[in-house]
Parts: structure tokens; sequence; C-alpha cells
């Protein structure tokens, strides 16, 4: 952390340190920068370009402002948690922190998913449709992540950072230097090689072929998380706000060149969500570089693991403050001599065995599984976010008198601007996620199980932080009550 610090010393020189913009653009881009959305963003082709700058306008703009403001007003361990309690009680913050870290145990079978379809390609394409296959892998990668995990901070820090950067960075140039090579050669591409006025506007008659939109959204879901850094720039009313317009447009233009990378060599009919990135490895390179495609595929999985490893610990960390005040029983506080909470991260482990068997008895073929876990991840996590527009609007009434370093401009009338559109448009893609998109294989047969499954599992999910607030005990709280740590 000090070699990313300007002007500023470690905390154990006594003095206080501050992020430079480049570094928390850095810490930003590790959280929310990943090469695994290509294939899904390249389904539409060059309607990509539209969909990122929508997904830019209306999730990443209002939702990285209002936890700027959050953040720095609020600094202390917990995040979403401690936000929402201030503006609604104990209640509602432990439903956020809850809903925060669910949304992980189902999320993260799609990142799992996607390793055990490229560690197939490695040696055999064709398990990369086999279900079973997948769920072993999905098991043997997030319980041995979770023993990992046991050893405490300093372990899981040491492997992520390498692990991200040697396994996302090089795989994007590579993948962007590569197709745009293999373009300039004569190749012929299979979606046009420029976009016409048709191919960059989605039909917007047609509800499903405009659901895709979630998948866009997704890719910047978590930009909260970075913002409880915020307090620790130096000048946070400027740099925050441009570390966030660069992270976006890096991101953005990533995102769209390497999408559209995959369409133009792997069939749009054809391209696998969870194994599409290999697909444009092979197409790329071929049989006669075959062993930058076998290289390309490790490297994926070392990012990915990096990146199961880095969240393994990461959500766990802020449910633990609510549960070391009595949200949750003793034996989910308890933390071993690294001061890890094992129980908590085998609970965990065991609700992703759970998502990772429903993934493999879903119906219809990978993709629609795929999606339905990814669709129901984006509602589930969506709850929070209206819980968190609502505390900052609360916030600005009942408590002015709280210190902002960053604060949404325009006052009251600002800030109801900012997080009434972040709130409706979040609502939007709310609803977008309870239709299945034509593009991802659901039958008609499905589409009622799909949307039973979306709107019974996003119920359940947020209710149940709610039953266990209801029939939680005063011997869950500890004798000795935390203390509002700030970072």
């Amino acid at each position: 952390m000090d070699m990313n610090t300007k002007n500023g010393h470690s905390k154990s020189g006594g003095k206080k340190f501050y992020l430079s913009l480049f570094a928390f653009v850095m810490i930003t881009s590790a959280t929310v920068m990943s090469i695994r959305n290509f294939p899904t963003e390249g389904i539409i082709g060059w309607q990509t370009i539209l969909f990122n700058v929508l997904a830019i306008v209306i999730f990443l703009i209002p939702c990285s402002l209002v936890a700027a403001e959050l953040a720095t007003g609020w600094p202390g361990k917990g995040g979403v948690y401690v936000w929402v309690k201030e503006a609604f009680g104990e209640r509602w913050g432990f439903t956020a922190s809850w809903i925060q870290w669910f949304q992980m145990t189902t999320g993260f079978i799609g990142i799992l998913a996607f390793i055990a379809g490229t560690f197939a390609y490695l040696f055999n394409p064709a398990l990369a449709d086999n279900k079973v296959f997948l769920f072993l892998i999905i098991l043997a990668v997030w319980w041995g992540s979770t023993i990992l995990n046991f050893r405490g901070l300093k372990t899981y820090t040491r492997y992520t950072t390498a692990f991200v950067i040697l396994g996302t960075l090089i795989p994007i140039v590579i993948l962007i230097v590569g197709g745009l090579w293999l373009v300039g050669t004569g190749y012929k591409t299979l979606i046009p090689i420029a976009p016409t006025a048709s191919s960059l506007v989605p039909n917007f008659t047609n509800l499903n072929q405009f659901v895709l939109l979630v998948t866009f959204v997704f890719v910047y879901i978590g930009i909260e998380v970075t913002a409880a850094h915020a307090q620790e720039m130096k000048n946070v009313k400027r740099d925050y706000p441009i570390a966030i317009l660069i992270v976006g447009v890096v991101m953005a233009m990533s995102a769209i060149v390497g999408s559209i990378v995959v369409a133009w060599v792997v069939p749009v009919g054809q391209i696998s969500l969870i194994a599409g990135l290999m697909q444009a490895f092979t197409s790329i390179f071929g049989s006669s570089l075959s062993w930058i495609v076998t290289l390309m595929g490790i490297l994926l999985i070392i990012g990915s693991i990096g990146e199961v490893i880095a969240w393994v610990y990461g959500p766990v960390r802020g449910l633990g403050r609510a549960a070391a005040e009595g949200m949750l029983p003793p034996f989910l506080q308890k933390h071993n001599k690294a001061d890890v909470p094992v129980n908590m991260l085998i609970l965990q482990a065991a609700l992703i065995s759970f998502w990772g068997a429903i993934f493999v008895l879903l119906p219809g073929g990978v993709n629609s599984g795929y999606w339905m876990i990814f669709a129901l991840t984006t509602s589930v996590y969506i709850v929070m976010y209206f819980l968190m527009y609502m505390a900052a609007i609360k916030l600005r009434y009942s408590r002015p008198d709280v210190k902002r370093p960053f604060k949404i401009p325009g006052g009251k009338l600002g800030m109801w601007i900012t997080a009434g559109w972040g709130f409706a448009a979040i609502a939007f893609v709310f609803i977008l996620s309870m239709i299945p998109p034509s593009q991802a294989s659901v039958s008609s047969t499905s589409v009622t199980v799909f949307e039973v499954f979306m709107i019974l599992g996003t119920i359940g999910v947020s209710i149940v932080p709610l039953i266990i607030y209801r029939f939680r005990k005063p011997s869950w709280i500890p004798k000795e009550q935390p203390t509002q740590e700030t970072e």
C-alpha cells in the first residue's frame, strides 16, 4: 500500500497517507474489471457500444457518486451495513449487508463455471457443456480457495494481486491485439467489420432483445465497494469523480473492443457464455499457434482463481460487522488464530455448493442455466442498491451535521436527482432481470420456470435476513461491543 500512496507514510509511521489518483484507479479496476463477460456482450455484436453507454449512465455514475458521499461521511468498517443502519436502523442495515454478501454466493457460480469451461478447453472442449464436470470444478475451486483463506489476510493478499494482473490484463491485451492482427491479415469476420446504423441500435420493440442490459449493468456492480477508500484520497472532491471516469472509460472501451473481437471470430449462435474466450483464442491463433491458446487458458484460470480467492473473504468481512453486533448466532462470530471467521466461510462454501447443484439441475443447456444464476444474482443485488439509494436521501435530512468530504452538489435537490435517477434506473434493470433474453437460449417451455425461479429466489433471499433479525436472541450479542473503527 505504501508504494501506492501520495505524499504519505505507512500507518505504522504515525502519519496519515493518501491514495494517489493512479492508485485508486488501480484498486477500482481490480475490483470490477473482468474479461469473462466479453462472450456474453459479444452475442449482440455492435450493439454492445450502446449497452455499455446505457450501463454507465443508468448505474455507474449515480451509484459511484452516492457511494462516495456515504463512504466519506461514514468511513467506519462495515460499508453498506453502517450506511443503511444510520438511515433506517439495524434491521435494514443487516438486510443490506446480508444481500451484499449473499449475492456473491450465487454470482460466483458464473465465475466458477467460467473457470471450469476454460479448463475443459485445455484438454477436452466437449466437457464445457457437461454440467457434472462443471459442478465438480466449482466444488474443487471454491472449497480449495476457502481452505487457503483460513490462513488469513496476508496469504490471501499475496495471491490475489499477482493472479488478477497476470490473468486479466495480459489476456485482454492479447485478445484485442490478436483479433485486430487477424482482421488486418484479411480474415473474413463473422459480423460486419465496421458497424452500420442498423447494427448499432437494438430493436426496442422486442423487450427480450433488450434484456441483456442486465449483463452490462452487472459488469459495473460492486463499484460501491471501492468507495470505502475514498476518504483516503487527498483531494477526494476532485480525484474521485476523475478516477471513476477513467475506470468507466477503460472498462467500457476494453469491453466494447474485446466483445467485438469475440463476435468477429466466433459465430454468434455458437458463442458459449462460459467458454467463449477460449473459442475466440482458438479462432485467432488456430492450430499453428495452439500453444498460445493453451497459455491463455492457463492465464484465464489463474486470474479467475485469484478473483475467487479475494472474494471468498471479502463480503464476509462486511457481514462480520453485523454479526459482531449480535445479528448472527455466536458460532458464526468465531474467528481462528489468523482472525478469520472460519464458520462463516464454511457456511459460505456450503451455499456455493448448493447453488452449484441448482445450476446442474436447472432445465436447459449450460447457457440457460448460467443466465438464470446470473440474473438472480443481479436482481438480489439490486435490492441492496434500493436500500443504499434511499439511505443516501434519508441521511441528507436526518444527519445533515455529518461532514462529507465528497458531497453530491446541488444540495438536497442534487441528491434527489442523483439517487432518484439511480433508483428508477435500477428498478428498470430489476424488471428486465425477470425476463429471459432470447439470446440466452431459454426455451419457451422454460420461460415460466425462469420467471418463477427469479421471483421466488429474489423474495426468498431478501426475506431471510428479516427472519433472522426477528428471531435473533439477546445471547447473540457479544459481551464487548465492537468500537466504530475508521479506515
